[in-house]
């Protein structure tokens, strides 16, 4: 049924004009700057897509782009689901077995994320190397067709050690201060207690969001290689906890969304 539904909706794109992309972009919260640079740009709405989910998060465009950078062709999501918007595990992690099947090889994705390291402030972006999975469920229950991978995944290294050396080298060449660090993901949608701050710090965590992980799974399952960023938009130091809302973290990431994407661009492009 699953893999019927991805031919379907490969099939679709493909009929659209969406002919061999070799790199998935997933904009996140407040992250959409990469639609600007893709060039030769097709746009499909989710809400035209067979199969797809529709982005209920007022902040997510809901749109599919498909274009160039540079001699690379590309497939972007601007915008993405979450679990809490009430979407299956299956749902949220459906378009990146879509773009597997379009040809993908690396996938690229982007957060917005609270930052539990006491070095990290505001609009610091930060390459994620390892992460903690607190989601109440797992995009791979019950999926054991043999087309999709193994159903025991290996996680020794979700996220593609060449692609972050690259990430982390071109962001020295333009000076942009980037660090690495762990990312925990809950289901949200509410923001942390000063205790869940405390305890997710004392897991090993330096950052925490509501995304991301499902898709490094899957990804994972699928034999793609992947990379994901963090915009730190708010400081978690449960001592000191300042009240926040989700204006103020879409602004931040918006203000650091320019200097995201141009290391993004310059990896994608060197590829």
């Amino acid at each position: 049924m699953l893999f019927d539904q991805i031919k379907e909706t490969a099939n679709f794109l493909q009929s659209k004009g969406i002919k061999n992309p070799s790199v998935g972009i997933v904009m996140g919260t407040g992250l959409g700057a990469m639609a600007d640079k893709i060039e030769n740009q097709i746009v499909i709405p989710y809400k035209d897509i067979p199969n797809f989910p529709e982005a209920t998060v007022e902040f997510h465009k809901g749109n599919l782009i498909y274009g160039k950078i540079g001699n690379v062709n590309v497939i972007a999501m601007q915008g993405r689901f979450h679990y809490y918007e009430g979407y299956t595990m299956q749902q949220i992690t459906f378009p990146i077995r879509v773009m597997k099947a379009l040809g993908i090889a690396d996938l690229f994705l982007s957060n917005a994320a609270g930052g539990l390291n006491p070095e990290y402030r505001k609009g610091d972006l930060v390459v994620i190397n390892d992460h903690l999975n607190f989601l109440p469920d797992n995009p791979l229950r019950g999926i054991s067709d043999p087309q999709f991978g193994e159903r025991f995944v290996d996680m020794n290294q979700p996220y593609n050690i060449e692609l972050m050396k690259n990430i982390l080298q071109i962001a020295t060449t333009q000076n942009t201060n980037m660090s690495t660090g762990t990312y925990a993901a809950v289901m949200g949608p509410n923001l942390e207690t000063k205790a869940e701050y405390k305890w997710l710090r004392s897991t090993g965590a330096d950052l925490v969001g509501m995304s991301t992980v499902p898709e490094v799974i899957v990804a994972n399952q699928i034999g793609l290689k992947c990379a994901a960023i963090s915009v730190v938009t708010d400081e978690c130091d449960p001592e000191n906890l300042q009240p926040v809302n989700i204006s103020e973290i879409i602004a931040v990431a918006s203000a650091a969304d320019k200097i995201l994407t141009a290391v993004l661009f310059e990896t994608i492009k060197s590829l």
